[in-house]
């Protein structure tokens, strides 16, 4: 079986990973500035589809079937982002007599609207958020906004990765509100419709793996805390989610396998829901693909979920039973973002001009970084995923924490200290955050004058050492206490 995988970066290396414990080949495909990407080098086969912008390559449907057909592929693996949640793509591969590896086509379109989404979840029975099941139109919706209670969110109905959502405090805000939320989904998405949803205060987002024959056979795999986020992308996520009830868990996983189990679900798919604080959990929405944040869920059951998926794809059966499912200790996921924490987060660019990384018991790293790799603006600011597990949720974090300080990251900043910062708060040392928690969180000063200046005498050290060497690497003299980090921990060595 030779495998198409219609991505970029650590998913497309982590599927052809998969692919190869299989014995099946793998195919990669390429914009002209992924070129020396490492899933291109990875892959039994690369091939180029187009310019560097995705909008002229990754988002290229023709071009992504002709690479198929080139190569040989029976089967094509979305990934996630780009066109994982595109039904005209799904239905175009098996248009193509090829083999999707992902849910049908009508069913990622009814997840993709959002609205129709709440509908079949309502149908399902289970609780959705109030609010009409009708867009709104161009107008401020008046006559819709006295069915819910300010504040409101206006949401994309063909939304994802936290695009497309405002949020409305008073009927004064809603038409300003409406219009930019119209005018980033049509942007975003190619689709302007929006709806309102009243917005849970202090609320946990937590999300339910659920994998699918097609047939009528749902496999349930736990769930996963995704609370901690910025700007409503997801930062931290951990499994299992902590501090609920066995009672509370037991019902969540019962509400998403109604749902899924009356959509005929095929592949892997998250069923995701808000909880409130007192204890109520509703709808929000189905997510039709592999999530970033699977690898906790791996970790814990100790199931490949791609090779699971892949599995079931090309024979058309699940290879496990709901009693082969069990959760064992604890792990949580840090994403490493080149954004630079003191420009606000703006997205970085740059080369790796230095990389090690952590390793030990329980410590798991997914990415596609190698010496020397340039980082461009062109795709989304994701390194690495660090992931950790342990015996219990503390143990987790011990490991987690470790393996983020053993994490050198040289030649574009990161968001690894504030990582750090975040895992060592009160707050999440004892499982109380929630979807606002990084509306308030403030990192703590890292360095005094003192620890400063040893640090730029470090690294001038180093440059002097480097020079005589001949070395390569850049070392940022110029830079902020953040970016020194990796060149402190590369003088000190391991600790």
């Amino acid at each position: 079986m030779k495998i198409l995988v219609a991505n970029r970066g650590e998913i497309a290396v982590r599927v052809l990973r998969a692919c190869r414990d299989l014995g099946f080949s793998g195919v990669a495909i390429y914009s002209n500035g992924d070129q020396e990407a490492l899933h291109t080098r990875y892959a039994d086969e690369a091939i180029c589809i187009g310019p560097t912008p995705a909008a002229e390559s990754y988002l290229q449907i023709p071009a992504i079937l002709d690479a198929a057909r080139k190569t040989g592929a029976a089967a094509v693996h979305p990934g996630y982002g780009f066109l994982s949640e595109n039904a005209d793509f799904a239905r175009a591969v098996e248009d193509a007599g090829l083999i999707f590896i992902g849910p049908r086509p009508e069913t990622i379109a009814l997840t993709g609207d959002k609205l129709e989404a709440r509908k079949a979840a309502r149908k399902a029975g289970l609780p959705v958020l109030p609010g009409p099941d009708v867009p709104i139109s161009e107008a401020a919706p008046y006559e819709l906004a006295d069915q819910v209670h300010f504040p409101v969110l206006i949401k994309a109905s063909a939304g994802g990765g936290g695009r497309g959502i405002r949020l409305a405090r008073s009927y004064e805000e809603l038409e300003r509100m409406v219009a930019a939320a119209r005018q980033e989904a049509q942007a975003a998405f190619g689709n302007a419709t929006v709806f309102l949803e009243p917005l849970v205060q202090h609320a946990r987002h937590i999300e339910v793996q659920i994998l699918g024959d097609g047939q009528g056979r749902i496999l349930c795999l736990g769930e996963r805390e995704c609370s901690i986020q910025r700007r409503r992308q997801k930062l931290i996520e951990e499994s299992p989610a902590p501090g609920l009830t066995d009672a509370l868990r037991q019902r969540l996983h019962e509400a998403a396998l109604r749902l899924v189990t009356a959509l005929n679900y095929r592949s892997l798919g998250t069923v995701e829901f808000l909880l409130d604080t007192h204890g109520r959990f509703h709808f929000i929405e189905v997510n039709p693909r592999i999530q970033v944040e699977h690898p906790v869920t791996e970790m814990v059951t100790g199931i490949d979920l791609i090779r699971a998926q892949l599995q079931m794809a090309v024979d058309g059966s699940l290879h496990y039973t709901q009693d082969d499912i069990s959760s064992r200790g604890w792990a949580i996921e840090a994403r490493v973002l080149a954004e630079d924490p003191d420009q606000g987060f703006l997205p970085a660019t740059g080369k790796i001009t230095y990389l090690k990384e952590p390793g030990g018991p329980g410590i798991r790293i997914d990415d596609a970084l190698y010496l020397g790799l340039p980082i461009s603006a062109d795709y989304d600011s994701l390194l690495a995923k660090v992931i950790a597990w342990g015996e219990d949720r503390p143990s987790a974090i011990s490991r987690l924490r470790r393996a983020l300080r053993e994490l050198q990251i040289g030649g574009v900043p990161t968001d690894i200290e504030f990582l750090t910062q975040i895992v060592d708060s009160p707050s999440f040392l004892a499982g109380r955050t929630d979807t606002t928690f990084l509306e308030t969180f403030q990192p703590a000063e890292r360095e005094e004058d003192e620890i400063l200046e040893r640090e730029v005498a470090l690294a001038t050290a180093l440059l002097a050492h480097q020079a005589n060497n001949q070395a390569i690497y850049k070392i940022p003299l110029a830079g902020n206490a953040w970016q020194m980090t990796a060149w402190r921990e590369q003088m000190h060595g391991d600790r």
